[in-house]
């Protein structure tokens, strides 16, 4: 049940970055045309970063799932049976304990609960803070950081959920699970 979640959810994350992908391409050809003709629009410089990076936090969830990380092999490669099920389980937990700090870490870093009890009012979360993360603007675009930040909560969260189901899958292949 959670390794079809997960591919769902990887499924999901592939199809949003390669629509932002398409998008950086579009991005940096308007870019290349509206500078040759002497009126460069530098808000398509920043959009286009703000995309790529969602792009590759997105791609990076969805590898976690379908197992395309880089990894140096030469130990596992050179184990057999028992031995290398037990480190490729060590793997999958070592991945699952980083995600969670990820999450962990957005939990410190956007303090849901502590803009809560400040009533929602930035403001006064940032005077008892001194945590700015909903106020910073971009640069040329004019939107709040934290609308770009977002990608760290959606990295965590599908990265958590592909170490999960990595953890708890009874060793079957991924390909046999998910038919």
């Amino acid at each position: 049940m959670i390794w079809r979640i997960s591919a769902t959810w990887a499924r999901c994350e592939l199809a949003l970055a390669s629509v932002l992908a398409a998008a950086i391409t579009v991005l940096i050809l308007l870019n290349v045309a509206t500078r040759s003709l002497g009126a460069a629009l530098f808000w398509v410089d920043e959009l286009a970063i703000y995309a790529m990076a969602w792009m590759t936090f997105l791609g990076a969830s969805a590898g976690l799932h379908y197992g395309h990380a880089v990894a140096v092999t030469i130990l596992t490669d050179n184990l057999r049976g028992p031995l290398r099920r037990v480190v490729a389980k060590l793997v999958d937990l070592i991945i699952l304990g980083f995600a969670l700090l990820m999450l962990w870490f957005c939990w410190r870093w956007f303090s849901p609960l502590e803009l809560a009890r400040q009533g929602f009012d930035t403001k006064a979360f940032q005077a008892a803070t001194f945590n700015f993360i909903y106020a910073e603007p971009t640069t040329t675009l004019g939107i709040k950081k934290v609308w770009v930040w977002l990608v760290m909560w959606a990295f965590a969260l599908g990265a958590t959920l592909h170490g999960l189901a990595h953890v708890l899958k009874r060793g079957e292949t991924p390909e046999a699970e998910a038919s």
